[in-house]
């Protein structure tokens, strides 16, 4: 098995944040943007910055959607990674950042 890719994601404020956001996962997710090659069920790292917090968060995903190159409208190239059953915490520490917006977000870099 091969050494799982590592990503790293800055998110900078909850507007941001609720863009990323794959809130329809079970375990959470996020979109990140990269130009980098990925196929659905790769393993990756993604070590990320929480709005408001100092602390980076480790969490261990897997690529479950892909935006590719030239994609269309509004969309960017990058992954959908969906969190481990080990990361529900982060899912969670996200979800209380979004409190009350999951339901009345705006445009979505997601799906």
């Amino acid at each position: 098995m091969s050494t799982p890719n590592v990503l790293s994601l800055d998110i900078p404020d909850v507007p941001m944040l609720l863009s990323v956001y794959m809130p329809f996962l079970d375990r959470g997710g996020l979109f990140v943007a990269t130009h980098h090659h990925y196929a659905l069920g790769d393993a990756v790292v993604l070590i990320m910055a929480l709005p408001g917090e100092n602390e980076d968060l480790t969490v261990n995903g897997q690529v479950v959607w892909i935006s590719p190159e030239g994609v269309s409208g509004r969309r960017r190239p990058g992954i959908g990674v969906h969190f481990s059953k080990q990361d529900y915490n982060v899912r969670d520490r996200i979800e209380t950042l979004l409190a009350g917006q999951l339901d009345t977000a705006g445009p979505s870099l997601t799906l």
